[in-house]
């Protein structure tokens, strides 16, 4: 399900793909594995498993996807979206998939009286809000079906496990656990554990179809906390067919605002993403991102107008309250705020960016550090 369009400008902000691999998206073990004995499947071998995993396209298939996030943050406000960054940092909802190929395909998130869809059809894919009933068209070159990836939600374990596959290499310890049943399906269980302890990842564990290849769940568990996962995203639900072709279509609601973007951007020289204001630092699963603090309080790390979806307020005082919850810290970088939980560390400077990803407090101050003795492009009158 490559290509998936960014939910929203407030979005954009959510850490690598180390970090929440969600991003966007704990889901209880118990909702989704059902408590019987491992299933018996052939043996794989972990570059078995990683193969399977790292497939561009797989089966079609429709069900549900139940993402949980329980990141050790404190109570925060708001959550009639799910889109908004209090959904995506705490709590959890569901998405309904319909997959038919990698250009066709819907994910819904429905809400209390209101539901947000991502549809993509060919070269065009929307996004639907119903609560304004605004669409963003989104045109996907022809010659680039998989664009370039933007930080953004992971809505389904497929998209959550291609981004841990990102961090995958000699940083990385591999292995395969007993078989696991998820959503009814007798499946592997690969584990994915960083080696370097300054990531806060601890483990990453996807479960992979047994008989079609296909993740079916991914669950993150911070370092040192290997008893309840701190992110999961999983199928309760699933089914291996060819959802009717109504259901991956989209045509936009009578009266319906419509805007119109382009999702064939490049990434900037040096790790910036145009358009987004968002700069990586190092790789894999100490990979920090850097965007401007504006992104915070505004709602939107690049250019454009904040989206009007309703959930501005929300976002507004749930963002008021992480900040109010982080603590003053001062270093060689300069002076700022850290929050710091079991997965995530966000370090807001004062002079005005952001660093955030799923690493010790120690490496986000040497991002810091970096970004801020980094030459600037030179600016023309």
């Amino acid at each position: 399900m490559s290509g998936v369009p960014k939910l929203s400008r407030r979005a954009r902000w959510a850490v690598p793909a180390g970090a929440l691999v969600v991003t966007g998206a704990v889901m209880a073990g118990s909702l989704i594995t059902v408590a019987q004995a491992a299933p018996v499947l052939p043996s794989r071998t972990p570059a078995q498993l990683l193969a399977a995993v790292g497939q561009d396209q797989g089966p079609a298939l429709y069900g549900s996807v139940l993402e949980t996030a329980s990141l050790g943050l404190p109570s925060l406000p708001g959550t009639s979206s799910p889109t908004s960054i209090t959904s995506l940092l705490t709590g959890s909802h569901t998405v309904m998939v319909w997959y038919a190929g990698p250009e066709h395909y819907r994910l819904a998130l429905p809400a209390s009286l209101s539901e947000t869809d991502v549809v993509r059809s060919g070269s065009t894919a929307w996004l639907w809000q119903s609560t304004t009933n605004s669409v963003t068209e989104i045109s996907v070159p022809a010659a680039k079906s998989k664009p370039e990836p933007m930080p953004a939600p992971a809505l389904t374990p497929q998209q959550a496990a291609s981004q841990v596959l990102a961090a995958v290499g000699p940083t990385t310890a591999v292995n395969v656990a007993s078989n696991v049943v998820v959503a009814g399906q007798a499946a592997y269980e690969l584990v994915l554990a960083p080696k370097d302890s300054r990531s806060l990842v601890g483990q990453v564990r996807i479960a992979v179809d047994g008989h079609n290849g296909v993740p079916l769940r991914v669950q993150v568990f911070a370092r040192g906390a290997l008893a309840s996962p701190a992110i999961s995203v999983g199928f309760s639900s699933i089914t291996f067919a060819t959802p009717a072709a109504a259901d991956t279509s989209f045509t936009p609601p009578a009266g319906a605002k419509i805007t119109k973007e382009n999702l064939g951007q490049q990434s900037t020289p040096g790790g910036k993403q145009a358009g987004t204001g968002i700069t990586t630092i190092g790789s894999g699963w100490l990979a920090v991102l850097e965007l401007p603090s504006s992104a915070l309080t505004t709602g939107s790390p690049g250019p454009g107008p904040v989206s009007a979806n309703g959930t501005s307020g929300e976002s507004a005082a749930a963002l008021r309250a992480l900040i109010g919850s982080a603590t003053v810290e001062h270093g060689a970088w300069g002076t700022g705020r850290l929050l710091h939980t079991s997965l995530i560390s966000v370090l807001m400077t004062d002079s005005g960016s952001t660093f955030a990803g799923a690493v010790q407090p120690s490496v986000l101050y040497a991002a810091a550090s970096k970004a801020a003795t980094a030459p600037r492009p030179a600016t023309t009158p």
